[in-house]
């Protein structure tokens, strides 16, 4: 019989200072316990780079001095947060879920794929970067902590948003990674409020999630 678990909660937060962000999921993710509930957080950063753990110096190439740059403690390389790109942190037990970490990568890649979809984008996975990629280009950027087996950072989609401050960089150590968004591919229609999109995109992730956990 499946262990029952508690609702996972999405919280739509708004635009967010990214250090205060990351300490957050820092305290939540230290101090929950095997009874609290899952929550998906639909939010935006002001302009910040953000230097992963395995972060290598070469791959930032000449940042704008009005952008600051932070030493995070997520997985991966550098990469661009700023007005305009969805961001969803995913704060997730792990063990309790019965997941590892390959394949809550694989639900967040799939969560967006699906997403894009519904505006007849096709979207892919790349097994060797993570992440998800239009036409070569990537629209979606995933980083992960676990830390006792429960996640927190997450995923960052580009929507409408200013793409200049990738090229001071390697996105995601990519050398020549040219970056997509959504406004652009959306010739035909109009662009979603982001709020819209997040909460479309935390569902989606809810309901993978959801079903996963019933496999």
């Amino acid at each position: 019989m499946t262990q029952s678990l508690p609702p996972i909660i999405i919280k739509n937060l708004g635009l967010q200072d990214y250090q205060n962000t990351w300490q957050a999921m820092q305290q939540f993710t230290l101090q929950r316990d095997e009874t609290t509930a899952d929550e998906l957080w639909i939010l935006q950063h002001p302009a910040v780079y953000t230097q992963g753990l395995n972060g290598k110096p070469e791959h930032l190439l000449c940042p704008d001095p009005q952008i600051p740059i932070v030493q995070t403690d997520r997985g991966g390389q550098i990469t661009y947060h700023g007005p305009g790109q969805l961001i969803l942190y995913v704060l997730v037990d792990l063990k309790r879920r019965k997941l590892g970490v390959r394949a809550l990568v694989t639900l967040i890649e799939n969560s967006i794929i699906e997403l894009l979809k519904q505006w007849q984008i096709q979207a892919e996975a790349r097994a060797d970067a993570p992440g998800v990629y239009v036409d070569g280009k990537k629209i979606a950027s995933l980083g992960l902590k676990i830390r006792k087996q429960r996640s927190y950072h997450g995923l960052a989609l580009n929507v409408d948003m200013q793409l200049e401050p990738f090229t001071a960089i390697n996105p995601c150590g990519l050398l020549g990674m040219q970056m997509a968004q959504l406004k652009s591919l959306l010739a035909k229609h109009s662009c979603p409020s982001l709020d819209d999109i997040g909460q479309n995109l935390a569902q989606i992730l809810q309901s993978q999630l959801e079903q996963n956990q019933t496999a």
